[in-house]
């Protein structure tokens, strides 16, 4: 059976949530400030967790911070913060969702659905090798010719996403909606940017084995050469 872990001081909220995600069959456990937190993620080894930002003693951030160094355990933010930059903070601490207070529990349920479905893809087929491009999607890491390349959360994202989805054109829209999340508020820019640094750091990759190209008006896609 999943397990999720509930990280969450409001206990109302934290009851609600419990009571939805038992419905679809999951187990579910609680912790309601951050030492609590940490023992029982250590206890049970939860399938996701769902964690509030502002609690008692370590914030979310910690937690997540140390659930990282650790674990690829997916992770859901759940706070009342709505700004961009706090958005910003938790996907590039490696969180896989972000969900703002005031919250719909049948929404939470779906975003839970969709991010262990992702998460039980990336451990079927953990792997993506395009000629001398290795990315292993499970534990987030890079390597051409041999070599770790090195590259913010966010960026690897982008590149692990299109790396899921070979010789697949996605717009900007559709970017931003899988990897920054649909409730994202800034510029579409972004992506641009992404895209533009994941080049420059993939620059010894051989055009023969694959690039990521530009489609004029379409969209961006990771042309391999899956021969």
């Amino acid at each position: 059976m999943v397990k999720i872990l509930i990280i969450e001081d409001e206990f109302a909220i934290s009851q609600v949530l419990k009571a939805y995600l038992q419905k679809v069959n999951y187990q579910v456990e609680q912790a309601y400030d951050g030492e609590e937190a940490l023992d029982k993620f250590h206890t049970i080894y939860p399938d996701l967790v769902l964690l509030d930002v502002m609690l008692p003693g370590k914030d979310g951030w910690e937690i997540l911070r140390e659930i990282r160094m650790e674990s690829n355990c997916p992770v859901i933010m759940l706070t009342a913060l709505g700004e961009v930059n706090h958005r910003l903070e938790g996907l590039n601490e490696g969180a896989d969702d972000y969900i703002t207070k005031p919250f719909v529990a049948d929404e939470v349920v779906a975003r839970v659905k969709a991010v262990l479905r992702r998460s039980q893809a990336d451990h079927e087929n953990p792997i993506k090798r395009y000629g001398q491009l290795e990315i292993n999607i499970r534990a987030h890491q890079v390597i051409l010719n041999k070599k770790n390349v090195t590259l913010t959360p966010r960026d690897l994202s982008v590149l692990m996403f299109l790396a899921e989805n070979p010789n697949q054109t996605f717009t900007r829209e559709q970017l931003i909606e899988h990897v920054w999340g649909w409730d994202y508020e800034g510029s579409d820019r972004a992506v641009d940017l992404a895209i533009k640094r994941i080049r420059k750091v993939l620059n010894t990759w051989p055009s023969s084995e694959g690039e990521i190209k530009t489609l004029r008006g379409l969209g961006y896609q990771l042309r391999v050469n899956q021969k």
